[in-house]
């Protein structure tokens, strides 16, 4: 699922031309600049009919920002099969949008907004990324695509839809807010297989990944602490790229039983220290996350999953 070429890009064959001089560092600090290079070939600006074809068979799609406050986070739209689709050569359009109350709900309703988005179908394990700006479009959104392109299948736990989830009267309880987490979201975290990484760079362009692993793989030192090692990847180094130009990050841990997901909000610091590295399976370095903002939100709509199956992908998480 390989795009057309991302403005200020040149064409395929120069990937070295996608990255921003903070992916840039951070491929040269971790040898893989010739790696990067390869993979940055298949970033283009426009979404070809099979990321078209792609996009619109999902039911959920991870969106990361900015809030009006300069905060970082990443939430979940959900919806039928089409929710999401592609609406021309170099547009996704998508019809809904963050509910109110949600840390995103403001600035996507009023737009323009720097977003990075992840579509991931567990049951394949396929993951396509857009990024681009977002802008209302009715109760929906329609993000104009900067940089399309996929993933490989690592660390994504299989799950199938198994039905739909009924909705829940008058939306459900509203979100619940804090800045630190408590002790049953702590447990939701050590144990999750999940989560989704939102960031952005210096330029303010955002970006949204995937992690995965074994449950116990993130970790929790304390209430408003967490750390998660990083495993090998397609050395495009995105993420960690953008948090060598700025370390505010927002994460989302999906709750795959109650359809709901855990927001956080904070910085994330890249610990490149050997040492620390090889005590954990599979790392290649480590990232601590301070926690400053919390939101909860305890269902949602959507699809019901099936139990995980782990990716063949995962290390042990101890």
């Amino acid at each position: 699922m390989t795009t057309g070429t991302a403005p200020g890009s040149t064409a395929p064959g120069t990937g070295a031309a996608v990255y921003h001089p903070g992916e840039r560092a951070v491929q040269r600090r971790a040898g893989a600049t010739e790696a990067a290079d390869h993979a940055g070939r298949s970033v283009r600006a426009t979404v070809p009919p099979v990321a078209a074809a792609f996009l619109a068979e999902r039911r959920m799609v991870v969106l990361g920002a900015a809030d009006t406050g300069g905060r970082v986070w990443a939430t979940a739209l959900t919806g039928p099969p089409g929710f999401v689709r592609a609406a021309g050569e170099q547009a996704v359009a998508l019809r809904t949008r963050p509910r109110p109350g949600d840390p995103l709900a403001e600035p996507l309703a009023t737009g323009p907004v720097r977003v990075g988005a992840i579509a991931v179908e567990p049951a394949t394990r396929r993951r396509m990324r857009f990024n681009g700006t977002a802008r209302p479009d009715g109760a929906g959104l329609l993000v104009t695509t900067e940089q399309v392109y996929s993933n490989c299948p690592k660390y994504i736990q299989r799950r199938t839809v198994t039905g739909e989830r009924a909705p829940v009267p008058g939306g459900g309880p509203p979100p619940v807010r804090g800045d630190a987490l408590d002790e049953r979201q702590r447990r939701l975290v050590t144990e999750a297989d999940t989560f989704f990484v939102a960031t952005a760079a210096a330029d303010g362009s955002a970006d949204a990944s995937h992690r995965g692993g074994e449950p116990g793989f993130v970790r929790v030192p304390g209430p408003d602490r967490l750390c998660w090692p990083e495993y090998a990847g397609n050395s495009m180094y995105m993420t960690l790229g953008n948090l060598a130009q700025r370390p505010a990050a927002g994460l989302l841990f999906p709750d795959w039983s109650t359809g709901g997901f855990l927001q956080l909000t904070g910085e994330a610091r890249v610990d490149w220290s050997a040492g620390r590295a090889a005590a954990v399976p599979g790392a290649l370095r480590m990232v601590d996350f301070t926690v400053t903002g919390v939101v909860e939100v305890p269902y949602g709509d959507g699809p019901c999953w099936s139990a995980p199956e782990s990716s063949p992908a995962n290390p042990p998480a101890r």
